[in-house]
């Protein structure tokens, strides 16, 4: 029987307890306030369950070929440029609806690009970064370099800078977005600008394209040699708190790949390199990091467990990951959501051609604010502590 001392001294036991307790609860609540105390040790009143939020991303997938891309192609017939500047579908994690967020700290949206579109510049606070998944002549164009993209190029739009996106083919070019928006949202720091202007004889004039000031290989011709960097030129661009190297080439980055094919890799998650500043060795963003990682024909992962969440989009192959004994396969350009704290690993179900998995990561955030945890089970089922 539950039991309390009152205000005045008397006891108050059962039904009595039972009521005070209520009117107390909801006098908090009207109070805009709430209690942290232990009433009973069922799960809904464990007082360190309290201060958690109820919203938790899950481990969830999208498929590219039966839900993404028909959806695209619809909306592309319903919303032009003349109605939209953007035409994006935004990967929203059922455990985290109705906030437009794919995991914790990191969004996801695939972008459908008409030929020969090109939408006016704008510029936020969220890093962002596009995946060119089809079509050779994806378009960007950023702090005035213009970049043209294709199928496994990543593009840096970082936070702060002017940039504009289009297709300069003649065939529709679809690609991959992820933002560290949720990230943004979380600390109060969002927002959004589309007034572009440029001087022009000492008047601020709008304008809907940038002008070029940098030639189109340029981040390939600064940046472009790792262990070389050119002293004569600025570093320091945009907001400077990001890379200035602004495409990495999907065709560098499956070279380095292979070349580290037959190599033994780490047991948990295969062979994986990591995009990076060129000028620090980091991760392009402070908040958010990308990966390429092959899996090698008929390889399986042994699990891994971290406090990051990521997103795994498949770029090459078909498999499927196991995530809290849940299996997810995917196949080309689908999304998977692993949420931080979920046990993974990865089997490439092909015993003759790689896997390429893209993945995006928040380790860098965790990192800064000392969050970050990484363990492993090693062949005997034994959780080691690997970070």
């Amino acid at each position: 029987m539950m039991s309390a001392q009152g205000k005045t001294g008397a006891r108050l036991e059962g039904s009595n307890l039972q009521a005070a307790l209520d009117q107390l609860h909801a006098d908090v609540e009207k109070a805009n306030m709430a209690g942290y105390w232990v009433v009973d040790r069922t799960v809904k009143n464990d007082e360190d369950r309290q201060v958690m939020d109820k919203r938790k991303a899950i481990p969830f997938s999208w498929k590219y070929k039966s839900e993404i891309e028909p959806l695209l192609y619809r909306s592309a017939e319903l919303i032009t440029t003349e109605s939209s500047e953007r035409r994006s579908l935004v990967l929203v994690n059922p455990g985290l609806a109705p906030k437009r967020a794919t995991t914790t700290n990191m969004y996801v949206a695939y972008r459908l690009n008409d030929p020969r579109e090109i939408m006016p510049p704008h510029r936020h606070s969220p890093n962002a970064i596009r995946l060119g998944l089809t079509g050779k002549q994806n378009f960007t164009g950023v702090e005035g370099e213009n970049i043209t993209f294709g199928p496994g190029d990543l593009v840096l739009t970082p936070h702060d800078t002017w940039h504009n996106h289009g297709n300069q083919g003649d065939d529709n070019a679809i690609n991959l977005s992820v933002l560290d928006l949720p990230l943004a949202e979380t600390m109060n720091c969002m927002y959004f600008e589309h007034d572009y202007t440029e001087e022009e004889e000492g008047i601020r004039v709008a304008r809907k394209m940038q002008s070029e000031r940098f030639p189109p290989t340029y981040s390939q011709m600064v940046y472009g040699h790792g262990g070389l960097l050119p002293r004569f030129v600025s570093h320091h661009r945009g907001a400077g708190a990001a890379s200035p190297m602004y495409v990495y080439r999907y065709d560098m980055m499956r070279e380095a790949l292979e070349r580290f094919r037959d190599w033994d890799g780490d047991p948990h998650e295969g062979i994986m390199i990591e995009y990076v500043d060129p000028t620090s060795g980091q991760p392009v963003f402070k908040t958010i990091t990308f990966f390429m990682q092959m899996l090698r024909p008929g390889e399986r992962t042994l699990p891994l467990k971290q406090s990051a969440s990521l997103v795994i989009s498949p770029f090459e192959g078909e498999g499927y990951s196991i995530v809290n004994d849940q299996k997810i396969e995917w196949n080309q350009f689908d999304t998977v959501a692993v949420p931080g704290a979920s046990w993974c690993q990865h089997v490439n179900t092909s015993d003759r051609d790689p896997a390429i998995l893209f993945v995006a990561s928040d380790e860098p955030a965790l990192k800064a604010l000392a969050f970050y945890q990484k363990h492993g089970r090693n062949q005997n089922g034994d959780i080691v502590k690997l970070a």
